[in-house]
């Protein structure tokens, strides 16, 4: 289906659909800022795609994928999963290089390939940065987990997502060895700056910023 859609058509679709997931509907200055070009810009892309029937338009309220547009986003979402974790599972890249290298590859429209990379791969259920993969139905496993900051002290977890995935952040988590599967406990959470002290298996305690602790979120563990 996504093969009658331009790589920049598509672009917005995933973008709709990731802005989508936060408010509902979706205003043009959202997509033009999520994308970074200019709102006159997106007003004739977005008046395009509802013309192709991928969106609903609401006066006022904005716009939201209709069911083909979500059907669509999500078969990119899973190519871009799926090309992700086939970069650092069988190529070796580290999980910190591959999102660019995905956003090139996600526009790729061959869907035996598609299918066969996931039957290749083991039909993997998640990326390596923790988020689930739609299956060929546009279903995802939905993980229990909550944010590193509202994990009770001393509670045993680990890490099974990171929620945002700039090169800068995950560089930072490589360096400080947290990964997607990494045991800690918080120990200490601090009121002048909501910093947090967490003890990762085998290693001393140290303290994280706020920001980083955001960016993390991990499922108790019992």
């Amino acid at each position: 289906m996504e093969a009658n859609f331009s790589v920049t058509e598509e672009n917005y679709i995933k973008a709709i659909y990731h802005l989508q997931k936060a408010d509902g509907n979706v205003g043009t200055n959202e997509v033009a800022a999520e994308l970074n070009t200019k709102a006159a810009s997106v007003t004739d892309m977005l008046k395009k795609l509802k013309q192709k029937k991928v969106l609903n338009y609401e006066k006022y309220h904005g716009f939201s994928l209709s069911s083909q547009g979500r059907k669509i986003a999500l078969g990119i979402v899973r190519k871009h999963r799926l090309w992700e974790f086939f970069l650092v599972e069988k190529l070796q890249f580290g999980w910190d290089e591959v999102h660019a290298m995905a956003e090139e590859l996600e526009h790729v429209s061959s869907k035996k390939l598609i299918d066969k990379l996931d039957d290749f791969l083991g039909n993997p259920k998640f990326d390596p940065h923790g988020d689930p993969i739609p299956d060929v139905n546009g279903k995802m496993v939905a993980l229990p987990q909550v944010n590193l900051t509202d994990l009770p002290v001393n509670q045993q977890a680990q890490v099974s997502s990171v929620g945002i995935q700039s090169t800068a952040l995950l560089e930072l988590l490589k360096h400080k060895q947290i990964a997607i599967g990494t045991q800690l406990q918080v120990k200490k959470q601090f009121a002048f700056d909501h910093s947090i002290e967490i003890k990762i298996k085998g290693h001393a305690a140290f303290i994280i910023s706020q920001q980083l602790a955001q960016a993390l979120f991990v499922q108790v563990m019992e």
